[in-house]
């Protein structure tokens, strides 16, 4: 099936979604998405971050579609023409959307261990507002433990539902979900029973916020202080290739090895993340890239900078060597006017 999106064309397969399509092409037609994720089944849906519009519906059926449409969740028809960061209408609904992800979400970015690589940074940044019109009181829950390893803030949650799918899907024993309705629905454990089973901790990797955040990590760094590189263990859990956050030779956290859209290559277990944090436990396999505009990446070895030229008028800069011999003193002598000045200043004190 052939499918439009800003402009590009690109033959997908049946059953693929907007979003996918968009990855598929890549930049900057690829929608924002802040509940989907390709490793959990039935993601999606929730935030209504990645509306676009349907210009076209399909060459059978040629409409647009008239409300804008979810891409995580909408299927690709052949023909299929989609405005994605070119309509106007899609730019506005997704600085509203941002708003109102934002009414109850707390100023925490200063203290939140999650800021700098935080997708509702970046979204607020794109598309986000200097100030608000949310007049009321802020949404607030009471602090939980929920275990040993991971921290819930839950003033920071958004709904996205990851973690409830990842625990879901990856274990056995579920003892967390969404509880109460509406505005007071919150992410909660049964009867306050601790989360411990062996793969709690990709809760932490899939938030998209600072919801969930690793205890061992908890304000020891920000990210952008510490080096990421790619590393591996023998591991009878899972694979065991993981990327390690380095300060020096210390290990500061282990986290999972994360794509171009923050997620996860593969799921690893708690003894992984939590337990081993000395070099000799791993298999260092090098220095890890991230994007050219991620706040980690910033003076980073793995950066090409370009020199800066500042182009300026000609003789704009000088005097400026010979104001500094002045400030000096000991490279310009003084005169012999200089001196009798000086000498008459000191008999008239």
């Amino acid at each position: 099936m052939k499918v439009t999106i800003d402009g590009q064309s690109i033959e997908v397969e049946p059953g693929t979604t907007i979003l996918q399509a968009a990855r598929m092409i890549g930049g900057e037609v690829v929608p924002p998405a802040m509940c989907y994720y390709s490793k959990l089944k039935g993601s999606g849906g929730k935030c209504r971050c990645c509306l676009v519009e349907v210009a076209k519906g399909s060459e059978a059926d040629p409409r647009p579609m008239p409300k804008l449409m979810a891409s995580c969740v909408t299927g690709c028809m052949d023909g299929m023409e989609v405005n994605s960061k070119s309509s106007e209408r899609v730019t506005e609904a997704r600085k509203s959307v941002t708003e109102f992800l934002l009414i109850n979400h707390p100023l925490d970015c200063p203290v939140c261990d999650q800021a700098g690589e935080c997708d509702l940074q970046n979204l607020s940044f794109e598309h986000g507002k200097s100030e608000t019109r949310f007049i009321e009181e802020k949404r607030t829950f009471e602090p939980e433990n929920i275990g040993p390893n991971i921290q819930l803030h839950m003033n920071r949650c958004i709904l996205c539902y990851r973690c409830v799918m990842v625990a879901d899907q990856l274990t056995d024993d579920r003892v967390h979900g969404v509880m109460d309705r509406g505005d007071h629905s919150n992410i909660s454990t049964c009867i306050s029973k601790a989360i411990d089973n062996e793969f709690s901790g990709n809760m932490i990797d899939v938030c998209p916020v600072g919801a969930l955040t690793d205890k061992t990590f908890r304000f020891k760094s920000r990210v952008w202080f510490s080096k990421p590189y790619n590393a591996h263990r023998d591991c009878p859990t899972c694979s065991g290739k993981t990327t390690v956050w380095m300060f020096g030779d210390e290990i500061q956290r282990v986290t999972g090895r994360k794509d171009e859209y923050h997620e996860v290559d593969e799921f690893i277990c708690n003894g992984c993340r939590f337990d081993h944090k000395e070099i000799a436990d791993w298999t260092i396999e090098g220095p890890r890239a991230f994007e050219k505009d991620s706040v980690i990446n910033q003076n980073k070895y793995n950066r090409k900078l370009q020199k800066v030229e500042i182009a300026t008028e000609d003789h704009i800069l000088l005097g400026r060597e010979e104001d500094r011999k002045k400030i000096s003193m000991a490279e310009i002598p003084l005169t012999e006017e200089d001196i009798i000045n000086q000498k008459s200043l000191g008999n008239n004190g």
